[in-house]
């Protein structure tokens, strides 16, 4: 850690970044006791470590770090992740073990956080040293560890026996495992706690005879433990051995199937928690003679266990372990416990059958599917509590797995008249889960179909009193679309929405601003121009300004959506056609329906009393000039934009020569409009000036006369103000209809301007 440098000298900022460090230690400088400053000293080592190099790092950086463990929590957070990723800064691998010390003494100290942070590192390190180097020093630290006096430093070590043990030699591995051997022994339970949680990892490293040998006695220790805290965490040690073990061999070993009885039995209800939320994986690691012989009993009886939380847990495993049975052994032995699920005291209980209820269909085949749970999915979704009634109805895979199994006739009768009525229930949520639900039912039960029993139903929700459940209405209506295809919907639902906008009820007209702009991506050409125009024309003239700035926001997204639109089909057949869809051409008519049709209303809702409908449609009218057009800058003057080196008015040509050249002129650059552009806000040196023009067709030559006669010429001209050339324009290039347009915000800057 040297001297201070002089401040020429190019390893200065690296001298002050030391000294930070340095005085940011509290045993070193008790001012600097600001956490951040810490941190970010810490967060700074990589740098540091970077300008002394390798050696200099191990020689002194890493040392200093070794003595500097005293400090917030955060910090040495922090200070143990980084040393984790240290390896590169050190000299690599062969120089890992210098960073093992200073993890040590982290991995000692007393709060959690800092410890397992540490742990997580040592690891890291450990699976690029070298099996050298992890017998050398790696073995020794977590030794030393596991035999410390401190209970921090054994939990510590518990966590460091599964990364080097496959790098060590066979003695070594056997010393690991009996030390392993005496954390599980341990008098503490926070030791014994964190070595049954290790114990299934280290299992995964070890061959089937050591873990029947050696890891069996462990795991009945454990099993038999007073901590109902370590006894829980012996079902994944459970799961480990018996993948471990092979199959065939399970049955011989008696202690095994003895333990997984008394946890299945256990007096603590957070350990037959554990066993009922790890069932399926229990039953998948034994052999078929155990689940017939003793899970599918366990099963039933945690299906009525006296808490609650026990019986949520096996809920949600009924799917799973019921598909390794045989769908006899499941009609006979479990199908009456989990039918009593469906009317149980807690509505926790009744809402996790909801969500997984419904696999059962593909098991029990059609008939039984009808028998046993069609009548439970109907008293489900008439359940008091609307979590239940939300889980039952949530689960998107429901319909296909009935439709698949029992058909569409006895779903119609039975099970849509229930999803109806829950189309008006009185929590929002559950209506909203009814809307996602309704585009799938309806490609499964067909057109005709829902025309007759659904359609007016999704038409209701746009009217509802919940902004998200119309939000979601109008996402709904252009789901059908995609499903129904545009001839439907311009007879169906287009004529419906446009209807609305008429309605008394100002949320109605709004909605209809809402649903056009998310339809706009699967209607025709056709369709806007004969259906949502002529609604939009009427929308303009409301009494409301709120409908009057979401109208010029639904006339952003048509201008867009017109710009792309073929003649034939819509921007979402586009999208389906991929690469295709590239060499499609834009309908000509599209551009015809901008200029005449929309942009005319866009100018007089820029004139509008109200500021934020000005704002909107102004903001409108900019974002549809960057998104439609390559905004054209066709020059007056024969030498392109004008710049500082030919903004003056003498290099004009002949105002003759220039109304001959201006329609004929190629565009030599483009450029894009920068909103806000005031012409108070515009920096000293820029001009609205008229010799550039924004050029979207011709220019009549009077107009550029206008231009010609208008306001002195600075010499640092450097950008054209969008509303000073349409205040100029009778008609205007940039597309706006006769008068001035003075409400425009943008303007076309030099320094955004790009050759063509």
């Amino acid at each position: 850690m040297a001297e201070a440098p002089n401040a020429n000298d190019e390893l200065y900022p690296i001298a002050v970044l030391i000294d930070e460090l340095k005085v940011s230690w509290p045993d070193t400088c008790s001012c600097h006791d600001d956490v951040l400053l810490r941190l970010n000293a810490i967060h700074r080592l990589s740098t540091i470590a970077l300008a002394l190099g390798a050696e200099r790092t191990r020689d002194e950086l890493i040392p200093f770090l070794d003595e500097s463990v005293e400090d917030e929590d955060e910090v040495l957070v922090a200070l143990s992740e980084e040393l984790g990723n240290f390896i590169e800064y050190v000299g690599g691998p062969s120089w890992g073990h210098v960073l093992l010390s200073p993890l040590e003494n982290l991995a000692a100290i007393e709060e959690p956080v800092v410890r397992d942070k540490a742990v997580e590192s040592l690891n890291k390190i450990c699976e690029e040293l070298s099996p050298q180097q992890v017998e050398e020093f790696f073995i020794p630290l977590t030794i030393r560890l596991a035999k410390a006096d401190w209970f921090t430093s054994k939990v510590s070590g518990c966590g460091l026996f599964t990364a080097p043990y496959k790098k060590v030699s066979p003695p070594v591995q056997e010393q690991l495992r009996q030390q392993f051997g005496l954390l599980v022994h341990d008098e503490t339970p926070m030791v014994r706690r964190q070595a049954a949680s290790n114990l299934a990892k280290f299992v995964k490293e070890m061959p089937a005879a050591i873990v029947i040998d050696e890891m069996i006695p462990l795991f009945q220790h454990l099993v038999q433990d007073d901590q109902d805290s370590v006894r829980l965490l012996t079902v994944e040690i459970l799961i480990a051995v018996a993948e471990g073990v092979p199959k065939e061999q399970q049955a011989s070993h008696g202690v095994l199937l003895t333990s997984l009885r008394n946890l299945i039995e256990d007096k603590s209800w957070r350990v037959r928690y554990m066993i009922a939320d790890r069932f399926e994986k229990i039953a998948k690691a034994v052999d078929e003679e155990v689940v017939s012989r003793d899970l599918v009993p366990a099963f039933v009886k945690l299906l009525k266990d006296n808490e609650a939380e026990v019986r949520t847990a096996i809920a949600g495993q009924i799917p799973g372990f019921c598909g390794l049975i045989d769908r006899q052994t499941l009609l006979n032995d479990i199908m009456s416990s989990v039918e009593d699920l469906v009317s149980d005291t807690s509505q926790h209980v009744r809402a996790a059958l909801g969500t997984q209820i419904s696999g059962l269909a593909p098991i029990l085949g059609k008939q039984e599917t009808i028998d046993h749970l069609l009548p439970m999915f109907l008293q489900m979704l008439k359940d008091e509590f609307p979590e239940v009634r939300l889980h039952i109805i949530s689960k998107l895979e429901l319909l296909t797995n009935l439709t698949t199994v029992i058909g569409i006739d006895p779903l119609s009768v039975s099970l849509l008249p229930a999803i109806v009525n829950l189309a008006e229930d009185k929590q929002w949520r559950v209506r909203l889960a009814i809307i996602e639900y309704i585009p799938l039912l309806a490609s499964q039960l067909g057109v005709k179909f829902f025309d007759e029993k659904l359609s007016n139903l999704c038409m209701g929700w746009l009217g509802d009193t919940v902004f998200s459940i119309r939000e979601a209405a109008t996402h709904n209506l252009k789901k059908l679309t995609e499903v129904f295809g545009v001839e439907w919907a311009s007879e169906a639902i287009i004529p419906k929405v446009m209807t609305m906008g008429n309605h008394p009820n100002y949320l109605y007209r709004m909605t209809t601003c809402f649903a056009i702009s998310t339809l706009a991506s699967v209607v025709s050409i056709d369709v806007i121009a004969k259906s949502i125009l002529p609604m939009l024309d009427k929308m303009t003239e409301d009494d409301i300004p709120n409908i009057r700035f979401n109208v010029a926001k639904t006339y952003s997204v048509l201008i867009n959506a017109l710009q792309r639109l073929p003649e034939q089909g819509t921007l979402y057949t586009l999208e389906q056609q991929g690469t295709q869809a590239a060499q499609t051409t834009p309908s000509p008519r599209g551009q015809e329906l901008i200029q005449q049709r929309i942009v005319p209303n866009l100018t007089k809702l820029q004139k509008d009393d109200d500021v934020d409908v000005r704002f909107y449609a102004t903001q409108a009218v900019a974002e549809a000039r960057i998104h439609i057009y390559s905004i054209l800058l066709y020059p007056y003057s024969s030498h392109g934009i004008i710049s500082s080196s030919s903004s003056s008015s003498s290099s004009r040509p002949p105002k003759a020569q220039r109304r001959n050249r201006l329609p004929l002129d190629p565009p030599k650059r483009k450029g894009r409009i920068v909103d806000p552009a005031h012409d108070a806000q515009l920096a000293v040196g820029v001009v609205l000036e008229p010799r550039p023009q924004l050029g979207l067709g011709p220019v009549a030559a009077r107009d550029e006369e206008d231009a010609a006669a208008g306001a002195e010429q600075l010499e640092e001209a450097s950008a054209v103000g969008l509303a000073g050339v349409c205040g100029w324009s009778r008609v205007c290039a940039c597309g706006f209809g006769g008068g001035e347009a003075d409400g425009v915000k943008g303007a076309l800057v030099e320094d955004d301007v790009e050759e063509v």
